[in-house]
Formats: structure tokens, C-alpha cells, sequence
């Protein structure tokens, strides 16, 4: 007697998914159709109109964006390494070491995971001034260098790795660090790419923190100039426009594309219970 709700149920659930997928796909052919188009065919969808990479050549010749990607790329590689070495070595303490207050250090690690960074943008602009840090790529890293979901993920996943083997390793006369490093890192490689998925997706897009503490060409992120450089008031055509937003976003397209699977996997695995 169910069965007809049921399928009527995942008919629903499947055309919603359809339809959600649609709409956040429409945007991004329009992108790619006036990217790769004159602009006289911005709203004229013919399927005989010609090609051209114009609109790349005068958005690349329009604004300094090989500064910017090499801004954005010193801003996630520094980030990622951080955190990576932080995570680790927090994550590693949490799970094998017994210490005074361990709970409540773990419980305020994921009390970070509630609050918001806009809300700590003003406080973290002073830090920024005191330091004397402001319009620098360290100062856009600085508040993020520290992970709460990292510490979280890595300490999941270093929990579903027996504790014999740790043993074995320190049997073998491994140092904490040699356990570290030669039994819990390699085990936790999936892990690991995911969340540097996630972190160089993140840290890419970031927008409203960089707007804040960057001045200058020589320090803005591509999101950052990208907005500049959309916002000029020179008659940028829309095809310009979104040949620049293809080219700041297709490096993590890309990426994603040829991750895909070890990025769904990895999360899979992550133990999260």
C-alpha cells in the first residue's frame, strides 16, 4: 500500500534535485556563452555564432590578474600549510595524549565552528594594525591559519586508526613525532585531501575579509580584483565581465572535476560520528 507514496515521494525528491540543478547551472552557461561570443551575441542565443577568445585577451590586458593569481595562490598554499601543521599536531594531541582539561580545549575548538568570522573582522583589523601587518598576504591568512573543522575532521579520523599500531611503531623505538608522521599522517592521506579541497575553495572565494585589509594591487586576491574590475566605469561588457570571472574560477572547476571521486570518498572515510 505504500509503495505508490514511495515512488511518488523520490519522483518528487528527483525532479526537485533536477530543478535545483538546473538553476544553478544556468547561470554558468551564460557565463560561458558570453565568454566565448562577441558581445552582440550577449542575448542572442544562436547556435551559428562564432567563437572567439577576444574577451579573455582584453580582460587579462584590462586589469593585472597574473598579480592577482599569484597573490591568491601564495594566500591558500600559506594557509593550507598552516593548517595542516596545526590540525595535525592538534588533532594528534587530542586523540593520543591524556591531559588536564583535554575535553573542554575540544569542546572550545568546536565552539569555533559557531562563530562567524565577519563577526570578529573588526577586532582582527586591529590585530592586523598593531602588527603592522595591514595590506599584506600574512594578514589575509593570519585569522584562518587556525582550523576548528580541521582539528575536528583530522581527530575523527585519527580515532579509527588502532591503537596497535601506534604501539608497534613506539615498540620499534618511533619518537611521537616518528608516529606522527610515518603511521597516522599516511593513513590519513583521504582525509587530507578533502579538507585541502575544501580549504583552498574556501580561501580562494573568500571576498569580504580581503576587501578589508588589502589596499593595493600588489596584495589583492583575485576575488578581490575581480569585483574592481567589474565595477569599473568604463562600459565593461558583460562578455569581458564573465571571460574574467571563467578565469579566476576555472582553476577550482577543474580541480574539483578531477577530484571529484577522491573528494567524496575522503569524506566518506573521515569517521565523522
Amino acid at each position: 500500500m505504500n509503495r505508490p507514496a514511495f515512488s511518488v515521494d523520490r519522483l518528487l525528491n528527483t525532479s526537485a534535485a533536477w530543478l535545483l540543478a538546473l538553476l544553478w547551472f544556468l547561470p554558468l552557461c551564460y557565463a560561458v556563452w558570453t565568454a566565448f561570443h562577441p558581445a552582440a551575441f550577449e542575448a542572442h542565443f544562436v547556435l551559428t555564432a562564432p567563437l572567439t577568445l577576444e574577451n579573455f585577451e582584453e580582460a587579462w590586458a584590462a586589469a593585472p590578474f597574473a598579480r592577482y593569481f599569484f597573490n591568491t595562490f601564495l594566500l591558500v598554499t600559506l594557509i593550507l600549510i598552516c593548517q595542516f601543521v596545526l590540525c595535525t599536531l592538534a588533532a594528534y594531541a587530542f586523540v593520543r595524549f591524556d591531559f588536564p582539561g583535554r575535553t573542554i580545549l575540544f569542546t572550545l575548538v568546536l565552539l569555533q565552528l559557531l562563530v562567524m568570522p565577519d563577526i570578529l573582522m573588526v577586532e582582527n583589523y586591529k590585530t592586523m594594525r598593531l602588527l603592522d601587518l595591514v595590506d599584506t598576504i600574512p594578514a589575509i591568512a593570519l585569522p584562518y591559519i587556525a582550523s576548528g573543522f580541521g582539528i575536528f575532521l583530522l581527530r575523527q579520523t585519527f580515532m579509527t586508526i588502532p591503537k596497535e599500531l601506534d604501539e608497534a611503531a613506539r615498540i620499534e623505538g618511533a619518537s611521537f613525532m616518528g608516529v606522527l608522521s610515518k603511521v597516522y599522517i599516511p593513513l590519513a592521506k583521504p582525509t587530507y585531501l578533502a579538507y585541502g579541497l575544501v580549504s583552498v575553495s574556501h580561501h580562494w572565494n573568500n571576498f569580504l575579509w580581503p576587501l578589508i585589509v588589502t589596499n593595493s594591487e600588489d596584495t589583492r586576491p583575485v576575488t578581490v580584483g575581480l569585483s574592481i574590475f567589474s565595477a569599473i566605469d568604463s562600459g565593461v561588457e558583460w562578455s569581458v565581465i564573465n571571460a574574467a570571472t571563467l578565469m579566476t574560477s576555472g582553476p577550482l572547476l577543474i580541480g574539483f572535476l578531477l577530484f571529484q571521486r577522491q573528494f567524496v570518498q575522503s569524506f566518506m572515510r573521515a569517521g565523522i560520528k
